[in-house]
């Protein structure tokens, strides 16, 4: 990594729980294409404040996280139709002043849907109602599937998801099961309240074919863990994070790397449990 010096760009992350995950992936690039470039993660005080930020101090990009990816919609001059089509936001891109939103969040899962060949026709518990909730059920109503049900405790929220893709409903998946269970809240995220818990029962793990978890930080979930004891196919928050993430280098950089250097960046990036 250079020096620091005053013609380095910075770009950086919002997050309520803040990882090294995009730090390491994005500095690693940045250094392998010999950029004048450094990323570094940031949990806000104030999110109003800390965009301002970005505006103010001419902050080239930034990662928004879990809470934070409807909250930012306000606070931006411009919606790409990434962001636009599902209300959600995990991308700034700072064109001298001008914020501009973005989500990469839907190809990311829209591309593991397809790497993985899950079948449409499968029935899918989809546990979570927030922004990567609103991006990953996108990607599964576009990719054809149909038999879906929103688990949220927030019945409005949980609600008015199900109701936008057409999918179902329920606060607690208690003993349901399904072909494809998905995690998508803080449940068995590192330094969380609920961090060593199981989003699902583990006779529903038993029941599916796939488990996938999109929560990044640990790689090795407690949902990943026991999936892939169970034997089942197993899609991890870190190939999650490793795609979103590329598509975020892209947007602030103007510059695609190569295969080999993503694959170098995402093993760098793995190799953090932090």
């Amino acid at each position: 990594m250079p020096m620091l010096n005053k013609d380095m760009t910075l770009c950086i992350s919002l997050s309520a729980r803040p990882s090294n995950n995009g730090t390491r992936f994005h500095n690693f690039l940045y250094e392998a294409l010999d950029l004048n470039w450094i990323y570094k993660a940031f949990a806000p005080t104030d999110l109003g404040q800390a965009i301002a930020g970005v505006r103010g101090l001419g902050i080239r990009g930034c990662a928004v996280s879990m809470p934070y990816k409807e909250d930012v919609i306000a606070l931006v001059d411009r919606m790409d139709p990434s962001a636009t089509a599902i209300d959600s936001v995990n991308t700034i891109v700072n064109d001298d002043g001008v914020l501009t939103a973005y989500n990469t969040d839907y190809s990311a899962i829209a591309q593991l849907i397809e790497r993985n060949r899950l079948d449409s026709t499968a029935s899918v518990l989809l546990r979570g109602s927030g922004g990567m909730a609103k991006a990953t059920a996108a990607a599964f109503r576009d990719a054809g599937f149909v038999n879906v049900t929103i688990v949220a405790r927030n019945e409005g929220a949980g609600r008015a998801l199900a109701d936008l893709y057409g999918f179902g409903w329920m606060p607690d998946a208690g003993d349901s099961t399904a072909d494809i269970l998905v995690n998508i809240t803080p449940i068995g995220m590192a330094g969380g309240p609920d961090e060593h818990a199981l989003s699902f029962t583990e006779e529903a793990i038993a029941a599916a074919s796939v488990v996938f978890d999109v929560v990044a930080l640990p790689a090795e979930t407690p949902l990943v863990v026991a999936g892939r004891a169970a034997g089942k196919t197993v899609i991890s928050g870190a190939e999650v994070a490793t795609l979103q993430a590329l598509e975020q280098f892209v947007l602030y950089t103007g510059i695609r790397p190569s295969t080999e250097q993503v694959r170098a960046a995402e093993e760098f990036m793995r190799a953090s449990s932090v």
